[in-house]
């Protein structure tokens, strides 16, 4: 069986209309997660959480999208990374 693990991260952003973050050093990284049903519970909570600050996001990243287990290597594999 396939894992599908969910990165569930968020901070504060430069303009609420921009994912673009203020201070990278300060993201918030509240876990991974084996599927996408325990990912949006934290990352509800975190929303609900910083309900208050306009600024501040939390998004939900498709870790197994970043890797085909089907390709031999990655492109960072092949530059030696």
């Amino acid at each position: 069986m396939t894992q599908r693990l969910h990165l569930v991260f968020g901070g504060e952003l430069v303009d609420p209309s921009t994912t673009t973050f203020r201070n990278v050093d300060d993201i918030h990284v509240v876990g991974i997660f084996p599927d996408y049903a325990s990912a949006h519970s934290a990352w509800k909570a975190e929303a609900q959480r910083t309900v208050d600050n306009a600024h501040m996001r939390y998004f939900i990243a498709h870790l197994h999208r970043l890797r085909d287990e089907e390709a031999g290597t990655s492109s960072t594999e092949e530059l030696g990374h």
